[in-house]
């Protein structure tokens, strides 16, 4: 009787052995190396839409690495996420290799070889601002193609088409549309009807509506081109053609020479430290990246740990901060193949200390007195941002955009696209701000061939030589000061990749000389300390939407995809 009972608890011994086993493959294998906290072993995509994102993860099962996702989904993008997803706009990818290996491409838009410093201005000098928002002439020669292309032949794994053809299929047969997409369209029905008197398949009769399919049967073609002829299904042939037609159609300037001509260009990546971590991002014509380390080395002194997060002191040392920053970036940065860029000055110890030499913890400085430095100036909020690893640790950091929220508003005839607006983050008239409120000086001027300065801060931080987070954000002129908090975040204030993304921010880029704060960002005793101290603060709407991965000490990867849009981590 003894040893039956003995056999039968050794048997439910065993039952509960085999239970905990079957439970624990079912996390950490039967669902593709997802544990039960929702971080996942074998790689991850944090992009604005779940379609796009879950493209990116498809590659990578098929044994795709981070550069083959990357590419997938930004063709997908173009497809599924139309105000800032392209093939007509630019951006900028920073890679980390698995072993450590870093490098950063640079496929922003050029001006036309026809453009001209003055463009945009009238008779008396002044800026027709309409000129650089709206039609055929605010664009640039896009960037896009020519960087996938270049990334891919450098780093990719799989075959090109085989990264394409998700987005050929999904233009031709559609997807359902998001509620927030559909309100978009409704909302830009008039320009998009105005600047397209072809008809452009972005408007239709009726209202559009949540789950409504929008099929772009015309981008659809345009896709299978460059699906078929990489490059050359993009620069040449049909789809310049139409490109040049579109231009001859509005006045555009952009000519089958000036797209031929384009190249994508790898530049040596900004390195610097913040807290021991190892910080790379993208050199200029981003002003991001430098941006970002000088704000770094500006607190790093500080003990924002025991300070906590968004408390008086903390903020305004932020603040003074990004003031100093912003005033540099006016004056200093512009594209380094037209303007000689002081970039190792900028970001020189000796540099930023001197420029936090002067704030004074007792009252507000003032942005008229705060001009930029003496060393040995901007796109939309809707530009996007997507991280990606894959199981070896390859990461992919890439922000793209049209500027405005679906660019100039015109869709090139029978190529299916929209048209960048991004000459307007050149200087339009120097010394003047743009849209954005960005001042700009004569280091980025408007000139045949160059690259108009930008705000997008891709960025990837590693530990001891191992992989650490992988983070950036659309927003125009706040995007270095969400990636900067972003970080912080993590690295002062232990939040988790998703907390530290949804965690309200705050902005102030020099002029005008306030500070934007998300509602409920600050609390009111914090607000009326610093405000005592003579902080204006204005309220405004969402500031940011940061898309990031954080590698865990465990080695799971951990998503952070923005609340303030329909963004999605998707992993395996």
């Amino acid at each position: 009787m003894q040893r039956t009972t003995k056999a039968k608890n050794l048997g439910l011994k065993s039952l509960s052995l085999l239970v905990i086993v079957t439970l624990f493959l079912c996390c950490a294998g039967g669902h593709l190396g997802k544990n039960n906290s929702g971080q996942f072993k074998n790689g991850m995509v944090v992009s604005a839409n779940e379609i796009a994102s879950q493209v990116g993860v498809d590659i990578l099962k098929k044994g795709g690495n981070a550069v083959d996702a990357a590419v997938a989904v930004q063709f997908a993008l173009a497809v599924v996420y139309p105000n800032a997803g392209n093939i007509g706009g630019g951006g900028f990818m920073v890679y980390r290799s698995a072993k450590g290996e870093v490098n950063t491409l640079d496929f922003r838009e050029k001006a036309p070889a026809k453009a001209n410093r003055d463009m945009y201005l009238d008779t008396l000098g002044n800026p027709i601002v309409d000129k650089s928002l709206y039609g055929q002439l605010a664009a640039g020669v896009p960037g896009s193609v020519a960087g996938m292309v270049e990334a891919h032949q450098k780093y990719g794994k799989l075959k090109w088409a085989d990264l394409v053809a998700p987005s050929v299929a999904l233009a031709n047969n559609g997807f359902k549309i998001s509620a927030r997409q559909a309100s978009e369209l409704n909302g830009l029905k008039n320009r998009f009807t105005k600047l397209n008197p072809l008809g452009t398949a972005l408007v239709k009769d009726t209202k559009w509506a949540e789950g409504d399919l929008l099929t772009q049967t015309e981008l659809g073609k345009t896709m299978k081109r460059i699906e078929e002829q990489g490059r050359a299904g993009f620069y040449e042939g049909t789809v310049a053609e139409a490109v040049v037609t579109e231009m001859n159609r509005g006045g555009g300037i952009i000519t089958k020479e000036d797209l031929k001509n384009y190249q994508a260009i790898w530049r040596k990546p900004l390195q610097s430290k913040y807290r021991g971590f190892d910080v790379v991002t993208m050199p200029p014509p981003s002003s991001g990246g430098i941006a970002l380390i000088q704000l770094l080395k500006s607190v790093e002194p500080y003990p924002l740990k025991k300070w906590g997060f968004n408390t008086d002191s903390t903020v305004q040392l932020m603040i003074e901060a990004e003031r100093r920053v912003y005033a540099d970036r006016a004056k200093h940065l512009g594209d380094p193949d037209f303007y000689k860029v002081p970039v190792e000055g900028l970001m020189a110890d000796a540099y930023v200390k001197k420029r936090m030499a002067s704030f004074n913890w007792e009252k507000a400085s003032t942005s008229a007195e705060i001009s930029a430095g003496e060393v040995a100036p901007a796109e939309h909020e809707e530009t996007t941002h997507f991280s990606i690893v894959d199981k070896e640790g390859n990461a992919v950091a890439i922000t793209t955009t049209l500027n405005g929220s679906y660019g100039a508003g015109v869709v090139v005839k029978d190529a299916g696209f929209l048209l960048n607006n991004e000459m307007d983050d050149f200087s339009v008239k120097p010394g003047s701000p743009n849209m954005y409120g960005l001042v700009g000086g004569e280091a980025n001027a408007i000139a045949p061939g160059k690259r108009m300065l930008s705000s997008m801060t891709p960025a990837i931080l590693a530990k001891d030589g191992d992989l650490y987070m992988i983070v950036g954000t659309p927003g125009g002129s706040t995007i270095i000061t969400s990636v900067f908090q972003t970080i912080l975040n993590v690295v002062d204030f232990d939040m988790s990749m998703q907390n530290a993304v949804a965690a309200k921010k705050f902005h102030h880029q020099w002029l005008p000389d306030d500070v934007a704060v998300e509602t409920n960002a600050l609390d009111s005793l914090t607000s009326e300390k610093l405000k005592a101290k003579g902080y204006k603060f204005v309220s405004r709407g969402a500031i940011g939407r940061v898309d990031a991965i954080l590698k865990t000490k465990w080695g799971y990867y951990q998503g952070g995809a923005d609340p303030r849009g329909d963004d999605k981590a998707v992993g395996w």
